[in-house]
């Protein structure tokens, strides 16, 4: 019986530690509903957005929509973000599936084992009481300084598994699971390492989730994370 407790002990402490991980590690994918190599990187995704430490994000890009299908969630400002990228990562152009980790580095998406050494191997951004979030504002403090002005975004997107049947293109007939789909990104204002706050919208729909990302330039690395 006391070995039994022990390990229920063991277990539960060894829980909470996974969820109070103090270095949120943002894992962006560039994807579009076109793309036929997209689906493996999608499920990665999906599998890394169950873990504490990481922040899953899916951006639906523009560029395959005169192909055959245009994508439900894709948006200008994610196809903008993806060539930020590009030009930060020294990339000569943009291609789908693609997963940045942290800003710092990038992928196709097709192997787990491969993310997984990239997130351990990539320096991850600061977290814990670098920023605080709430409904209606976030608060950076000088944990969280750059080394330079840094952008401040906020991210909204949806948590939910959603799966989307695909009527032409090279996924024709298909029906494509999508996991934490981003909705909006909006750029809140610029941080220079001394304590600001800045005002949220509210959201344009229900059930969204908030993240806030401080980011060292465009297409630079993520210095700072939370999510709320």
């Amino acid at each position: 019986m006391r070995l039994a407790t022990a390990l229920l002990i063991s277990l539960v402490l060894a829980n909470s530690a996974r969820a109070e991980s103090p270095h949120l590690r943002v894992v962006e994918l560039f994807t579009s509903q076109g793309c036929s190599s997209c689906p493996p990187a999608n499920a990665n995704l999906s599998k890394l957005a169950d873990r504490p430490d990481v922040l899953a994000l899916s951006f639906g890009v523009t560029y395959w929509d005169d192909l055959g299908w245009k994508d439900t969630f894709a948006n200008k400002a994610y196809t903008h973000r993806q060539w930020d990228y590009a030009h930060g990562l020294s990339h000569d152009n943009v291609f789908t599936p693609q997963v940045v980790i942290n800003g710092r580095t990038d992928d196709v998406g097709a192997s787990l084992t491969k993310l997984d050494l990239l997130l351990k191997q990539t320096p991850a951004p600061v977290s814990g009481s670098a920023i605080k979030l709430s409904t209606t504002s976030v608060t950076l403090n000088s944990a969280a300084a750059p080394g330079k002005p840094a952008q401040v975004w906020l991210v909204r997107y949806d948590p939910r598994t959603v799966q989307v049947p695909i009527r032409r293109g090279e996924n024709t007939g298909k029906t494509l699971p999508h996991r934490n789909v981003v909705r909006e990104l909006v750029r809140l204002g610029d941080f220079r390492g001394q304590a600001v706050s800045f005002p949220l919208p509210a959201p344009r729909a229900r059930d969204l989730r908030t993240a806030i990302l401080v980011q060292s330039g465009p297409g630079g690395p993520i210095i700072a994370a939370t999510r709320g």
